[in-house]
């Protein structure tokens, strides 16, 4: 197969292929997500069909998770990061607290019960935020510094526990600063580091938000068997404790089950992704009914939004349609999370052949949180793919919308 630095001199069927391959995943699999036969796929790949229109690009990107277009294109002059956000201005304060090596301090570290106090306040506030990065950037190379001084300074194994419990909470907030910003080595530096505090804690509620995390992440970059695998043994491990846990770890668990089905759905394993959802949906009802976890959304109130994007994911554009209208996006309370549910509403009404509505909905979803839209790839790729609509007026929408996003210039 050939490497990296000869994919680029390819034509876009065989890059199609090397894509897919990589991927593990089949013909029919991607055909099935793209809504084309296998016999399509293989005509693209062996170049009986040339390069599809823009649209079909934009998908076939979509479903392969290439970050790049001109990865997939060859045109070097003109890339575009689908799936990948602008730098943040506050980046490099981030990554320099990150990057830090300090060996001595003489202040003393913040006690345990300041510390866990600004974390709920950093939370709360990312969840009340339309631009959470503007929020978060600004408190976490301070949180990085001195929840590491915590883990320093601690004097006895339980206080140190205790520390690295909260220090694992740090770096999980760093995550949601870093996801789809230009830097992918910063964030898996920070999702292993927040692995190894949790492991340090053995606290089971920090144990798996870190494997949460660490499962999106290799989802993301479609490592399916890597995010199965962290999910699997997190899940494994936490089972013995949730018959009398908290309502964290039980939320916990819950989410990494919502996680499985994500998997299994992008993989295009219907029966696999609602059977987790069912259990996950079973999970949310043993919660307290105003229950909201503050890392991962998981909550009575987000089983509707978890359902739509698992139909989405599965490419059933009927289905996802009937779940958007089922779900109640004014019942989640985080601005962020509220608007990623419009866009994966708007996805499944592009899906099932709305795309007037899908635009209105991406509208709804800016005015809402403007940043979240602007950071995700899938909001990013309708705007783009009806910019070359038909109709005038959807796309001068698309065109003014694109604009708002950053997506094209004024």
């Amino acid at each position: 197969m050939p490497d990296d630095t000869e994919v680029s001199a390819l034509a876009f069927g065989q890059r199609v292929q090397i894509l897919r391959t990589r991927r593990g995943m089949t013909r029919p699999v991607l055909g099935g997500l793209l809504g084309k036969s296998p016999s399509w796929v293989k005509q693209v790949e062996r170049g009986v069909i040339h390069v599809p229109p823009l649209p079909m690009i934009l998908r076939i990107a979509e479903v392969l998770r290439v970050r790049n277009l001109s990865d997939l294109t060859g045109d070097q002059s003109m890339p575009m990061e689908l799936f990948i956000g602008p730098g943040h201005p506050l980046l490099p304060a981030v990554r320099a607290a990150v990057d830090a090596f300090p060996l001595a301090d003489d202040r003393p570290a913040p006690d345990a019960a300041h510390l866990r106090a600004r974390l709920a306040h950093a939370w709360t506030a990312r969840h009340s935020a339309p631009n959470h990065r503007d929020v978060i950037g600004r408190l976490l190379p301070n949180l990085i510094l001195d929840g590491q001084l915590a883990v320093r300074q601690a004097d006895t194994a339980a206080d140190r526990r205790a520390a690295q419990s909260l220090l694992a909470e740090v770096y999980s907030l760093s995550q949601f600063f870093l996801a789809y910003q230009p830097d992918s080595a910063l964030l898996w530096r920070v999702a292993e580091r927040g692995m190894v505090a949790a492991q340090e804690s053995e606290d089971p509620h920090a144990l798996g938000m870190a494997a949460w995390l660490a499962a999106e992440a290799h989802r993301d970059a479609a490592h399916y068997d890597g995010a199965d695998a962290v999910v699997q043994r997190c899940l494994h491990h936490l089972q013995p404790q949730l018959a009398d846990g908290s309502d964290q770890v039980l939320a916990i668990a819950g989410a990494l089950q919502v996680a499985a089905g994500y998997t299994a759905a992008r993989r295009g394993d219907t029966g696999t992704a609602w059977g987790w959802w069912d259990k996950a949906d079973k999970a949310s009802k043993a919660l307290p009914e105003g229950y909201y976890h503050p890392v991962t959304s998981f909550s009575r109130a987000i089983m509707g939004a978890h359902a739509v994007t698992l139909a989405v994911e599965l490419h059933a554009g009927g289905e996802s349609v009937r779940q958007a209208t089922r779900a109640d996006a004014k019942c989640i309370p985080s601005r962020p999370r509220r608007a990623r549910h419009r866009i994966e509403e708007a996805r499944a009404y592009q899906l099932d052949g709305k795309p007037e509505t899908a635009l209105e909905t991406l509208d709804k979803a800016h005015t809402n949180a403007p940043e979240t839209v602007q950071y995700n790839g899938y909001a990013r790729r309708i705007i783009l793919e009806e910019t070359e609509a038909k109709a005038p007026g959807r796309r001068q929408r698309a065109a003014d919308l694109a604009v708002k996003v950053g997506v094209l210039a004024a």
